[in-house]
């Protein structure tokens, strides 16, 4: 195949990804929630692997730091940053618990715990989840491919589409952009009035 050719193939294949029906009402609930929790000095933790893990660090730094507007630090951390804890965590109690570990750590009643997995099925996701619901936390799931078990267990799923990776990634990070606009709009209006 050329590279032409990829090329096009490559942009085929995402037309279409992003349908404003399918999405804008979770999207909406997501950002309100975030917002509600940013409001009432909670924190947001974000937990994902691979590509995941660097889109949650990617969107946890959009809201501790700022998306587009300048607007107070918002208290957002992704739970994969530290590789002392990671290691540590994944030698002591297993890979499936490095999530799980760290929410039961930093996690209080009225934060929020977001985990990304493209399969909906990362066992470490799932355990994190489970752990942020026993402590108090509002869960929320990005995921994909049908949204596999992490859909079924959190209060929020935004489930994308079916396929490889690479596509429900483009659509997490697209759609996460969205709500980090979202957020920042409510920030910068309250802080104008």
């Amino acid at each position: 195949m050329t590279a032409r050719r990829t090329f096009r193939q490559m942009l085929d294949d995402r037309k279409g990804l992003l349908d404003a029906e399918r999405y804008e009402a979770v999207v909406d609930r997501i950002a309100r929630t975030l917002i509600a929790a940013f409001s009432a000095g909670r924190k947001v933790l974000w937990m994902g692997n691979g590509g995941s893990a660097a889109d949650a660090q990617h969107l946890a730094a959009e809201f501790s730091g700022r998306f587009l507007h300048e607007r107070r630090a918002l208290p957002s951390e992704s739970l994969s940053v530290n590789p002392s804890a990671v290691t540590a965590i994944s030698n002591d109690y297993g890979y499936e618990r490095v999530f799980a570990r760290q929410v039961e750590a930093f996690a209080q009643p009225g934060d929020v715990v977001v985990g990304l997995t493209t399969s909906g099925n990362s066992p470490n996701i799932l355990l994190g989840l489970e752990e942020a619901k026993r402590i108090g936390a509002t869960t929320i799931a990005f995921t994909g491919n049908g949204g596999g078990r992490v859909a079924e267990i959190a209060d929020i799923s935004l489930v994308g589409p079916d396929g490889i990776s690479a596509l429900v990634q483009e659509v997490h990070i697209t759609l996460g952009h969205i709500i980090c606009e979202l957020v920042d709009q409510a920030f910068v209006a309250s802080r104008e009035e």
